[in-house]
C-alpha cells in the first residue's frame, strides 16, 4: 500500500480533489525544501506519514464543520493547516509564523494546490486579534504557555461533533507536566486508536477546552 492510499484508507469519503491535493504535497514540498528547509531533509522522505497524516490526525477526532474559524499557531511550513485546510474545504484556516520565510513558503504551497479557505500572517501568536473557534499546532512549545498565548483569541462556543472550543494540540510523549494546573481542561487522545503506524505509538492529540 502507498502512502496516498494510506490516506485514503483512512479517510474514504475523500473526492478525487482532495486525494489530488495531497497527493501534489511532496513534490510541492521537496521543490520549496531544496531552497528553503521547513522540515528537516533527514525527514523529507516521510512526509506523508510524519507531517500530512500526523497533521489529519486531528481530523479523526474534531471534524471540522462548515463556517468553523481554525487558527494554525507557529504552523512553520503549513502543519497541520493545509492539510486539514484541504480535508475541511468549508471550513476558514489563518496559518501565522513569526518567521517570514516560513509563511513564504506557505503561501506558495497554498496557492499552488488552489486553496481557497486559506489565509497567512507573519506575526506572532500575541500579536493576533481574536476570534477563532479551534487553534491548532503542533509541539510549538510547553503546553500552559502556549495555553496562555492563545486563550485570548478562542471564542466561546461548542459546534456539534467536535470537542468544545478550544486548542487541538499535537504532541509526542507524555504531557502530564506540561498540563500541570490545566488538567481539569483537558482531553487526551491517543493518535494509536486513529492510525497502526508505529510513528503514532507515542503521540497523542491534547484539546484544552476554552
Amino acid at each position: 500500500m502507498n502512502e496516498i492510499e494510506l490516506i485514503e484508507q483512512a479517510f474514504p469519503s475523500l473526492s478525487p480533489l482532495q486525494l489530488g491535493q495531497f497527493g501534489r504535497m511532496p513534490a510541492l514540498y521537496r521543490e520549496w525544501n531544496d531552497r528553503i528547509n521547513v522540515i528537516s531533509r533527514k525527514d523529507i522522505d516521510n512526509l506523508l506519514v510524519h507531517h500530512i497524516l500526523h497533521s489529519l490526525a486531528i481530523a479523526r477526532f474534531c471534524p471540522f464543520p462548515a463556517g468553523a474559524r481554525v487558527l494554525d499557531a507557529g504552523t512553520g511550513g503549513g502543519f497541520p493547516g493545509i492539510p486539514l485546510a484541504v480535508m475541511f474545504p468549508q471550513a476558514s484556516f489563518h496559518l501565522a509564523d513569526s518567521i517570514a520565510k516560513k509563511i513564504k513558503v506557505v503561501d506558495a504551497v497554498s496557492e499552488a494546490l488552489g486553496l481557497k479557505n486559506v489565509t497567512t500572517s507573519w506575526s506572532r501568536v500575541e500579536d493576533l486579534r481574536p476570534f477563532y473557534d479551534f487553534v491548532v499546532s503542533r509541539a510549538v512549545t510547553h503546553l500552559d504557555l502556549f495555553w496562555s498565548w492563545v486563550r485570548p483569541l478562542i471564542a466561546p462556543g461548542h459546534y456539534h461533533n467536535c470537542p468544545s472550543n478550544g486548542v487541538l494540540y499535537l504532541k509526542g510523549g507524555d504531557v502530564s507536566e506540561e498540563i500541570r494546573g490545566i488538567e481539569r481542561l483537558v482531553t487526551l487522545y491517543p493518535l494509536a486508536s486513529a492510525f497502526s503506524d508505529p510513528f503514532f505509538s507515542s503521540k497523542v492529540l491534547v484539546h484544552i477546552r476554552r
